[in-house]
């Protein structure tokens, strides 16, 4: 990655958000880094000396004007990564109204903001730009109880594909890294408190361990960098092996 990069970093203020930020960072890139928290908060993630690199912003993805006027009135953008997200467990039969429509708003509507005016502004400066969508792999997995969880990842990977279809002709990359169990984020925070979900996850990843937050920024890093330029409408899966059915058989001989 050139020194001159400019990335924008959704989630910055998250476990997974941050490791891409620093990612980033150790490339020698520039960074807006994004989140609902406060600016101040943001910043906490980073270490003093990285500041002068960041430029912290408190926003709502929901707000598309907002969205867009801070992608257009900013510096010139090479990458956008869309990593802000929200979990939270509930049978389907017990999913109310408001928890389903918040859990669309932000991982899947907000994205549709995001990659919108970012792919507008790349088409404005004739830039060839990388956008990145978070995914997981329960994109299109089923995984009990979070059904509101899963649907918007699957409808984030058929954002990715239509806008890679349509945005190739601009030169624009769009994609999705689709990780598996984080011990980071949302999964690490249901890891600590769930203990049904801990049990669950505890048999299914082929590896025998979870995923870091500095791994799945690796996979980030890769589609935005110079090995990822023929890369484009992909989900890049990179679970563990989480995806792949287990028989009894395999669980029980561990």
């Amino acid at each position: 990655m050139k020194t001159s990069q400019h990335v924008l970093v959704t989630g910055a203020a998250g476990d997974i958000g941050s490791a891409i930020v620093e990612h980033f960072l150790r490339d020698g890139a520039s960074v807006t880094a994004i989140d609902i928290k406060s600016e101040s908060e943001i910043l906490k993630r980073y270490s003093p000396a990285d500041h002068g690199r960041i430029k912290a912003v408190c926003l709502d993805l929901c707000d598309q004007a907002a969205v867009s006027a801070l992608i257009h009135s900013g510096d010139p953008l090479d990458c956008v990564i869309g990593n802000a997200g929200v979990g939270g467990t509930a049978a389907f039969v017990d999913i109310d109204a408001t928890f389903w429509q918040h859990t669309l708003d932000v991982n899947l509507t907000a994205n549709f903001n995001l990659g919108q005016a970012a792919a507008r502004h790349f088409i404005e400066h004739k830039t060839a730009g990388r956008i990145v969508f978070t995914g997981s792999w329960v994109g299109s997995v089923p995984w009990p109880e979070i059904t509101a969880y899963t649907v918007s990842k699957a409808g984030l990977e058929m954002l990715a594909k239509q806008m890679a279809r349509e945005l190739a002709v601009h030169g624009i990359r769009v994609n999705v890294v689709a990780p598996g169990i984080v011990r980071a984020g949302l999964a690490g925070e249901l890891l600590k408190t769930d203990p049904v979900y801990t049990k669950r996850a505890g048999k299914v990843v082929p590896l025998g361990e979870f995923q870091t937050a500095s791994q799945v920024a690796d996979v980030v890093g890769f589609l935005c960098s110079k090995a990822g330029e023929y890369i484009t409408g992909t989900v890049l899966l990179a679970d563990g092996g989480c995806s792949l059915f287990q028989f009894d058989s395999d669980i029980n001989s561990k």
